[in-house]
C-alpha cells in the first residue's frame, strides 16, 4: 500500500509540473485539483489492485478535465463560483440549483445542494453538484462541505 501511495504522489506531481510549463497558473490549479478529486473518487472503487487501477485512472481523468476546464477559469469565474457556492449552501432548499454567469468571460455554472446531514465529528455537512461550462463544454463535479464555526462553508471534498 505504502508502494501505491508513493505511486500516486509522484504521478500527482508530475502532472502539476507538465501543467505548469504547458498553460499557466489556472491550468495548473485545474489539474491538480482534477488529479486530486479523479484520485479520491477511485480510491473508492474496489479492493486491493483494482482499487490502485482505479485510483491511477482518476487521477489522469481527473487531471486532463481540471486542465482543460482551469485553463479557461479566471480570477473573476473563480469568485462567482465560490461565492455562490457559499450562498447556495446557506440559504437554498435541497435539489434547487444556482447559476452563476462571468459576462466577461461567457462562462457559467450551477450549484445545486442535497439536504444537510451531521457526520461523525458532529460537523453539519451538505453534499452538492457543481457544473462549469466553459466554451460550449460543461463538466460536472461532485462535492462535500462543512460548516465552519464562522457559519461559513468549507469545501472538505470536491
Amino acid at each position: 500500500m505504502i508502494r501505491s501511495a508513493r505511486f500516486i504522489a509522484i504521478g500527482l506531481i508530475a502532472l502539476s509540473m507538465a501543467a505548469c510549463q504547458q498553460g499557466g497558473e489556472k491550468q495548473s490549479l485545474g489539474t491538480l485539483l482534477g488529479a486530486v478529486g479523479g484520485a479520491l473518487a477511485g480510491s473508492q472503487v474496489g479492493k486491493g489492485k483494482g482499487q490502485l487501477v482505479a485510483v491511477a485512472a482518476g487521477t489522469l481523468l481527473g487531471a486532463f478535465l481540471g486542465s482543460e476546464v482551469g485553463k479557461s477559469l479566471d480570477r473573476a469565474d473563480r469568485l462567482a463560483i465560490e461565492q455562490t457556492t457559499q450562498r447556495t449552501l446557506e440559504t437554498v432548499p435541497s435539489g434547487d440549483a444556482v447559476s452563476w454567469r462571468n459576462p466577461d468571460s461567457g462562462n457559467s455554472g450551477t450549484v445545486k445542494p442535497q439536504p444537510s446531514y451531521q457526520n461523525a465529528s458532529g460537523d453539519f455537512c451538505r453534499e452538492y453538484e457543481q457544473t462549469i461550462t466553459v466554451g460550449g463544454k460543461t463538466e460536472t463535479a461532485y462535492g462535500t462541505a462543512c460548516r465552519q464555526p464562522d457559519g461559513s462553508w468549507k469545501i472538505v471534498n470536491g
